[in-house]
């Protein structure tokens, strides 16, 4: 795939319903119209998940919930992008966010799971494993007695730039109030186990 793509439109919608107010991308303009609709739809289906996420915790009344979104790359074909949506009922201790990453390759709208960064039967899993546990001791991070920090397939992430950024969810390796753990790792650590034609190749290259 060329290199320059320019970068996707981008506009603001907003769902409004009786305690619901969520804010999310929706995006046009693109030659494929079928690549459109199919990172459309993926978007407003992970916000649905989302909240059905958010339903099974959040067991008071009164629910309210705030959603946002973050573009994290936009460049190259490569949209990447982090959905926040945010609960809290009555009589809760707290609310409750649940936060998503899409990525997406914008001429045929396909989506990465992170097992699809990289070469198959690569030792990503392994690799990415050893460089999330060494930031956590490096930044002094509490993990949660008895678990084990892994990496998953289908773990959460999103690409910023040079970098691919793994985070986990809520009370899941760390306690409430560290708020989601996330780990940059430097694409260009992860050159030579990368997908040869992958995002990942992708943003690492040079500037044409």
């Amino acid at each position: 795939m060329p290199l320059y793509q320019p970068p996707v439109h981008v506009q603001t919608q907003t769902y409004n319903a009786p305690g619901i107010r969520i804010h999310y991308p929706r995006i046009s303009g693109l030659a494929n119209p079928r690549a459109e609709e199919r990172i459309n739809r993926a978007i407003v289906e992970k916000i649905q998940e989302m909240q059905r996420i958010q339903q099974h915790v959040q067991t008071g009344s009164n629910p309210q919930t705030v959603g946002n979104f973050e573009i994290k790359t936009n460049e190259r074909g490569i949209l990447s992008l982090m959905l926040s949506n945010y609960t809290y009922s009555t009589p809760m201790a707290h609310g409750y966010t649940v936060a998503k990453g899409l990525t997406f390759y914008t001429g045929s709208g396909a989506s990465y799971a992170l097992s699809d960064l990289f070469k198959p039967g690569s030792n990503y899993q392994a690799l990415l494993t050893d460089e999330i546990n060494a930031q956590i001791k490096k930044r002094n991070l509490p993990v949660l007695e008895g678990t084990a920090v892994t990496v998953q397939p289908t773990q959460d992430y999103y690409l910023a730039d040079k970098a691919l950024v793994i985070f986990y969810p809520l009370y899941s390796i760390t306690p409430y109030y560290v708020g989601f753990p996330m780990f940059p790792v430097s694409v260009y650590v992860l050159q030579n186990i990368a997908a040869e034609e992958g995002p990942l190749t992708i943003l690492a290259a040079d500037i044409a």
